[in-house]
């Protein structure tokens, strides 16, 4: 593996590692008032404002697009990172986290899909294997299987347009970079745009109420939510896939919930069962058997 993949694949994994936090974040939201959409709004907007204010003060011409490829961050901000997160939402409502959790990593499977057609990327058998070797896992991890209970088809269909919505990402992000834009530019239209379609549905009073019960508890995990688990995240994941194709990176990514089991049991101090732990390892297998360079393969 030559040097320029090699970090970006390192790039990828601590991507996934910091998403992986995320709970940790959330919980504490949702203990000072805050909920769901409420949190995406926050998340979005402030991450949209600390990557453009740190853009204009480091290099501003890195806002500078053509008018003619607005629509890859249209992409990448409102069809992938909009929707991504209000269908995500809308399964956990209808459903639960775990069902949630496990259509949302179907988001491999339409990455490899989509890459093939548009981006002509290999579909290799060490792909297809490292997919749902990691989807397994995330089954496994969510604790989907032996707890019982249907899926109504509004479930079903939230959670894989979630999982849609969290692949195509990787898609538009790809465009944008085949472009020439740099992976700051990407991320910062990226939630800037997310920003403004969010805003109309934003519960203002909400977010005040909470802000004004605990403001340093709430201001130090909204601004650790956009920083560690969106802004660095999303910018080191960008990064990665100047180098490491598309199909790759979202199995790669597939850590999340692992490093997610992780937290909730050496830091919450929650159970996880047998199928869990098997989950974790399998997901951690499936980015080994991922990057190993087949005898023949040519990747």
């Amino acid at each position: 593996m030559k040097n320029k993949e090699l970090k970006g694949v390192l790039l990828i994994l601590i991507a996934g590692a910091l998403w992986g936090t995320a709970g940790l974040f959330v919980r504490g939201l949702n203990a000072v008032g805050l909920h769901a959409m409420q949190i995406v709004f926050v998340r979005v907007a402030v991450t949209a404002v600390l990557t453009l204010v740190g853009v204009l003060i480091a290099d501003r011409s890195l806002l500078k697009i053509k008018l003619k490829d607005v629509w890859c961050f249209i992409g990448t901000g409102l069809v992938s990172i909009v929707s991504f997160y209000y269908f995500y939402f809308a399964t956990i409502e209808s459903a639960s986290i775990a069902v949630a959790a496990t259509l949302l990593y179907t988001a491999p499977i339409f990455v490899m899909a989509f890459s093939l057609l548009l981006f002509r990327e290999k579909l290799t058998a060490q792909k297809i294997a490292a997919c749902a070797v990691a989807f397994v896992g995330c089954v496994f991890v969510s604790g989907l299987i032996g707890k019982g209970g249907g899926l109504s088809a509004a479930s079903l269909a939230t959670g894989l347009l979630s999982g849609l919505g969290y692949a195509l990402y990787s898609i538009f992000g790809r465009y944008a970079l085949n472009k020439g834009y740099s992976s700051v530019t990407i991320t910062v239209y990226t939630f800037v745009i997310a920003a403004v379609c969010l805003m109309p549905f934003a519960d203002y009073a909400a977010i005040a109420a909470a802000l004004s019960a605990s403001t340093a508890k709430t201001l130090l995990l909204g601004g650790g939510l956009s920083v560690f688990v969106t802004v660095l995240p999303y910018f080191m994941y960008t990064k990665g896939l100047e180098s490491v194709a598309s199909s790759k990176a979202s199995v790669m990514a597939s850590v999340e919930p692992a490093v997610a089991s992780l937290i909730s049991i050496f830091v919450l101090g929650e159970n996880v069962d047998l199928l869990g732990k098997l989950g974790i390892i399998l997901i951690l297998a499936a980015v080994v058997v991922l990057n190993i360079r087949l005898h023949r393969a040519k990747q």
